[in-house]
């Protein structure tokens, strides 16, 4: 699609979509935000416009792609273990049907769906690409499988083009979800499970955003699928050793057995579900020790000329400035 013409974004309150809303104004795309509630944290320019609508109602989203050429669909109900997975896929899969509908109806030229790298699960055979085997571990991975196939059947009707994309683990200023894990570094709390040998990658928010932006701009790339990853992926003790560094701590020495822990985490989840508790300790974050994550971006790089630039110690350096500029890290 050419610069100009207006682009709609779901889920533009989270973190993704902050960032990726940035980076669209700055390239001066016109945006149509499909949002909860006006977010009163996003500056938008006079041709902007925010529509309050939800993908779980398709009566909203008429007026969300409405003179879209395209949409980008970042909304995802993430995991939480105290939600119920009737939750996850209604949002993850039946929203994701209702707002490719929606886009069909109106026109819109060209269908971004951000999925994860999470649908390959624990990866074998390693760097992985996007043909690997799709392994997904949990009901969040499982809703994002089940919305990548409502995509793919989406790309052999009408002419609208289909493009998914599985970003890697994401980080950067804006984002809550690691803030957990640098604030035990920082105190010399953090668990280890195992030795956490298996590799690791991440990608910082603004390779991310440029990714999406090449997506949007590049042209034939309708039915594809596309991995998104920083410039190189690493062990996960070196991550975790990174992440350390970047508090000015040493890595952790605090080591446990994986298997027990992991028993721990599902007596956990299972005591805390009866009474819609967020347990403290999820089997996902145990399983984050031992799923082997490494995955090859040369089609990214071949036919987007995506060129991820941030590697994972600036990344880290640049995401504790910023924890510590708003306070949340001291």
């Amino acid at each position: 699609m050419a610069k100009g013409q207006r682009v709609g974004v779901t889920g533009s309150a989270g973190f993704i979509g902050k960032a990726l809303v940035r980076g669209l104004a700055d390239q001066d795309y016109p945006l149509t935000l499909l949002q909860h509630a006006a977010q009163p944290d996003i500056t938008l320019s006079p041709r902007d416009r925010v529509v309050v609508g939800d993908v779980t109602d398709p009566n909203s989203l008429a007026p969300f792609t409405k003179d879209c050429a395209a949409v980008v669909h970042l909304v995802s109900d993430f995991r939480s273990a105290a939600n119920p997975p009737e939750k996850s896929w209604l949002i993850n899969v039946e929203g994701t049907r209702n707002t490719l509908a929606a886009a069909r109806a109106a026109g819109v030229r060209r269908f971004v769906y951000c999925s994860t790298i999470g649908v390959h699960g624990n990866v074998r055979s390693t760097p992985a690409a996007e043909d690997a085997p799709l392994a997904p571990g949990d009901t969040y991975q499982e809703t994002k499988v089940a919305a990548e196939q409502v995509c793919r059947d989406a790309m052999n009707v009408g002419d609208m083009e289909v493009i998914i994309a599985r970003p890697a683990s994401v980080y950067g200023p804006g984002d809550l979800r690691m803030l957990k894990m640098f604030r035990m570094l920082s105190k010399r709390l953090f668990l280890q499970a195992g030795p956490a040998r298996e590799n690791f990658h991440a990608v910082y928010i603004d390779d991310l955003v440029a990714g999406f932006l090449s997506l949007l701009e590049t042209e034939g790339i309708g039915g594809e699928t596309f991995i998104l990853g920083g410039p190189s992926y690493v062990p996960l003790r070196r991550y975790i050793a990174t992440a350390a560094q970047a508090v000015d701590a040493p890595p952790p020495w605090l080591r446990v057995p994986y298997a027990p822990l992991l028993a721990i985490a599902a007596a956990t989840e299972v005591l805390c579900r009866p009474f819609g508790l967020e347990p403290p300790l999820h089997r996902r974050r145990v399983r984050f020790f031992r799923n082997n994550r490494a995955f090859d971006i040369s089609k990214a790089k071949q036919l987007l000329g995506y060129a991820p630039e941030i590697e994972l110690a600036e990344g880290m350096r640049r995401t504790v400035a910023w924890y510590r500029q708003t306070g949340l890290l001291t």
